[in-house]
């Protein structure tokens, strides 16, 4: 394989996506939806700073906040990207089927790949830079979709600092994986379809199964083998008032019949295994949906200061502030997954492509 001919393929198929006129049609929806999801986004995190300076403003008056200790949390500019996210995942994905569900089909049809095949390219050659080309158009729709946003940023007086820019290009990054997921989806059942209109119903297919059925199954599947949760026992003594004892003290642990009586510890074990298993079951078949898993490092990238961090395997409990790093720590299986999932239907037109027989 000679790489200067993948990328002579590679340019070519490039050429071709970003002058076709469905692709222009679709990028200008993709970038108009961008657009007024910001706009959305934008007027968000101004009502909520707004809110943030009144708080600070009585903290300064009145000294003390609603308990000791207590500090208004400042809004991030990472909402806005949290609001284009929901528009990503619905229109990105119909942006990559577009592109793929017929690039290798279309040229069986017109049957221009036996033609091809007779010049001094080999198939791999071929293939590669097919991919290469999508790739490519995919990055700079979402290039152009990322310079959009910040543009808007700008005209309303947003300046992100170095942190949240480098969110945002994390974003963009998880945004561009989930498009190639459906990307990768899309060209795979157009190498193994003979016409491209069964191309593009068997990537519908897979995509309602992947981004809609699974996470529904996992659900389902979770009551079915989970079943009844536990039954909490019954109180032993009444609980104290929520402020004081019945001795007119502040309620301690060993006041809780919760903290001592031993029925109430199996329940709590009882109820956290029950919790981890259903939790496990759902996870199973949700991870295997990029929708799924691109909300998830999203959510992270968002919002990495939050207290709740949502994971391949549900909500967890994490310090608070610990910043962006520890946020993409906490869901590094989302991350995995989507890179995994293209990277197996990449593989799978590759084989396919390789041993199609073209005549």
């Amino acid at each position: 394989m000679a790489f200067d001919r993948v990328l002579n393929v590679a340019r070519k198929e490039f050429s071709d996506h970003i002058t076709s006129r469905r692709f222009i049609i679709v990028l200008a929806l993709f970038l108009v939806i961008s657009a007024v999801s910001i706009h959305e986004g934008i007027e968000v995190y101004n009502a909520q700073l707004d809110t943030y300076n009144e708080q600070l403003q009585q903290m300064t008056t009145e000294i003390e906040g609603p308990y000791p200790g207590w500090m208004p949390e400042k809004p991030s500019i990472m909402l806005v990207f949290l609001f284009m996210m929901s528009y990503m995942s619905a229109l990105g994905s119909i942006l990559a089927l577009a592109i793929g569900f017929d690039l290798v089909s279309k040229e069986k049809e017109s049957r221009s790949l036996k033609s091809l095949l007779s010049h001094p390219v080999y198939r791999d050659e071929i293939i590669n830079g097919k991919v290469l080309g999508g790739v490519g158009a995919l990055g700079f729709a979402m290039a152009l979709a990322l310079a959009v946003s910040l543009a808007m940023l700008l005209v309303f007086s947003v300046v992100p600092t170095l942190d949240e820019f480098a969110a945002i290009l994390i974003f963009g990054a998880a945004s561009l994986g989930f498009l190639l997921a459906y990307f990768a989806v899309a060209i795979t059942m157009s190498t193994v379809a003979k016409e491209s209109g069964s191309a593009l119903i068997y990537t519908l297919v897979i995509f309602a199964v992947v981004s809609t059925l699974l996470p529904i199954l996992g659900t389902m599947a979770a009551d079915v083998f989970s079943g009844d949760p536990p039954e909490p026992p019954e109180m032993v003594a009444p609980m104290p008032t929520p402020a004081q004892s019945s001795g007119g003290g502040y309620i301690t642990a060993s006041d809780d019949p919760r903290e001592t009586d031993p029925a109430w510890r199996d329940y709590e074990e009882a109820r956290k295994a029950y919790t981890e298993k259903r939790r496990f079951i759902s996870d199973v078949s949700s991870i295997l949906s990029p929708q799924m898993n691109y909300m998830v490092v999203s959510m992270a990238v968002t919002n990495p200061g939050s207290s709740t961090m949502y994971t391949a395997y549900g909500a967890l409990q994490v310090e608070p502030g610990g910043g962006l790093a520890d946020a993409l720590g906490q869901v590094w299986m989302n991350i995995a997954a989507l890179i995994v999932f293209p990277a197996v239907f990449f593989g799978a037109t590759y084989v396919k492509f390789m041993r199609m027989d073209i005549r």
